[in-house]
Formats: structure tokens, sequence, C-alpha cells
């Protein structure tokens, strides 16, 4: 895939979040007297909108879930961010595709602000050239409106873009800005979910995903 700007997901295609993740939106569930004590089921919170989840899962009303929001940032700012780690070959792949003149960006439907403390946490700011997320107030959160964000900030011209994630948001969000996208399996989405959302690519592992965005 000859793209010379790659964008790419933050949860579950750069780190893995999952404990700092599904333990925040537990301690926002038991605020509202919900208990849950398998994190597993509260995975598939990782990657879409927040507001969004608690909607679809737990049936909130919209103004319940921007509550739930903010009493999720209470655990999160203090501990669920830095509960994560860095996703095998990630690091390998980024350096190689920036060895081989590629730009590399990041965009994520979580805080911008969170996403650059991340990145920072793992070292990993040399490797992108903007960071770019939601912001807080999250009248910009959808994958879509962010991929917009970035291309608009840094001039990026469609035909020469690529998106990679985890989630159908991902892909959704790709087409519509009209990129091209690449799915992970690494993540938390399933080849079935990426193939229906119409991702033009699907890479196993960081070696795959290497493979395919390092052509010229």
């Amino acid at each position: 895939m000859a793209k010379e700007n790659i964008l790419f997901d933050l949860d579950g295609t750069l780190t893995d979040p999952m404990v700092g993740i599904t333990k925040s939106v537990r301690y926002a569930l038991s605020h509202y007297g919900i208990e849950e004590p398998d994190l597993a089921k509260l995975t598939p919170f990782i990657g879409p909108p927040l507001t969004d989840s608690f909607r679809r899962y737990y049936q909130f009303s919209e103004e319940q879930a921007r509550e739930a929001v903010l009493v999720y940032r209470e655990y999160y700012t203090e501990r669920g961010i830095l509960e994560n780690k860095e996703i095998t070959g990630i690091r390998e792949m980024l350096k190689e595709l920036r060895k081989v003149g590629k730009r590399l960006f990041v965009a994520t439907s979580k805080p911008e602000v969170f996403a650059r403390r991340i990145i920072a946490h793992f070292q990993m700011e040399e490797e992108f050239i903007f960071v770019g997320g939601a912001d807080l107030e999250e009248t910009r959160v959808k994958k879509g409106d962010v991929i917009r964000y970035v291309m608009e900030r840094e001039g990026i011209q469609a035909e020469t873009a690529v998106m990679v994630g985890d989630r159908e948001h991902d892909i959704i969000g790709a087409r519509e800005n009209g990129i091209a996208s690449v799915g992970v399996l690494f993540g938390y989405g399933s080849r079935e979910e990426l193939e229906a959302a119409g991702a033009d690519q699907i890479a196993e592992d960081a070696v795959k995903l290497t493979e395919i965005l390092s052509r010229r």
C-alpha cells in the first residue's frame, strides 16, 4: 500500500489499554450502583466513543452518559491511563516505516491530552509528526471527525493517506474521509467486523502490517 501519510488509532493498535479502560468503566458504573466484576465484559468499551458505549451497553441517557464519562475520568486520569502496555512489534514497525520515508500520525477518539500523555509514557513522541484526538468537550470525538481534523491540520490529501485501526469505527471513519484503511487483528475487533466495515486490507500482526504499509 503505497501511501505516504499513515494515521494510526491508539487503543488496541499501538498499545493495549485493556486493564486501564475496563477498570475506569467499572469505576464509573459503580457510581450508578452497577457492579461488574468481570473486566472482560467491558472490553467493548475499548475503541468507540465512551458516551456511545454507555448508551449502547447500559441504556444510559445522553445526559447520564456524559456524566459517566466525567466519573470515568476520575479513575482514568489518576491510574487507568498508565495501566497500559505496548503491543508487541509496534515500536520496530514505526521505526521501519519512518526509515522508508513514511509520515506517521495518531488519530484517536481518546481525548488528545490523554493520547499525548500515553505516547510520551511509551517514549514514542519522535515517531509521530502529530498526535491528534478528541477534545474534552467531545465536540470532536467520532473517528471520522478526528481523522478529518488531523488531515486538515497537517494538509494531508486523501489519496496519500491510510488509516490503521482495530475496530469498525476506524474503517468507517476512513471511508467517510475518502482514504484507504487497514484493519489489524491484534486489537479488539474481529476479522468479521473489519471486513464488514470495508477494510481494504487486514494484518494479523505487526510484521504483516509493516509489510503492507512499507510499500512504496
